[in-house]
């Protein structure tokens, strides 16, 4: 029976360790999500040249109480340069059941954030996200944002059609 599980964890690592991600970070949310702090990831330097697709990674709880997010990010590229986007997420379907993965309370959800981006510029950049939510008919956002237990990006290679990343 040991063998079996043994077998079985050896497995799931390994296909696991099959995937096209070259980075990737999660930061918890501990007690609700402040407007007022945003998430910020340093990312490494990347190939120059070759074209990534970018996503972020939300893990929700039942105490999230919207069926869609809004995020802004901000990309800050070496030489200064910054990128701002504000984003919508659709998170429940109409009859208010969780998208995204896993099972039992908290779900993932991997959201497209960026296609085919090339990180030309040599140098660290670094990936700022913080939630722009509010309640209907509120001009002020959601202070102390419920439910959303982490945040993440991940950085994988194109897959092209006949299976291979680029290499």
């Amino acid at each position: 029976m040991h063998r079996i599980f043994v077998s079985c964890i050896m497995m799931v690592c390994l296909v696991g360790c099959s995937s096209d991600t070259v980075v990737s970070e999660m930061e918890s949310i501990d007690g609700g999500w402040s407007k007022d702090e945003p998430v910020v990831f340093k990312i490494p330097a990347l190939d120059s040249v070759t074209p990534y697709n970018l996503f972020l990674t939300v893990r929700n709880n039942n105490e999230y109480g919207y069926s869609n997010l809004f995020l802004i990010t901000k990309l800050d590229f070496p030489n200064g340069k910054v990128v701002t986007d504000t984003l919508e997420y659709r998170m429940a379907n109409p009859d208010g059941t969780w998208l995204g993965t896993g099972v039992g309370a908290i779900k993932e959800s991997k959201l497209w954030y960026k296609e085919e981006m090339v990180f030309k510029e040599a140098g660290n950049y670094s990936l700022m996200v913080m939630h722009a939510m509010r309640n209907n008919g509120e001009v002020e956002g959601v202070t102390q944002l419920q439910g959303i237990t982490d945040v993440g990006y991940s950085i994988e290679k194109i897959k092209f059609e006949n299976g291979n990343s680029d290499e």
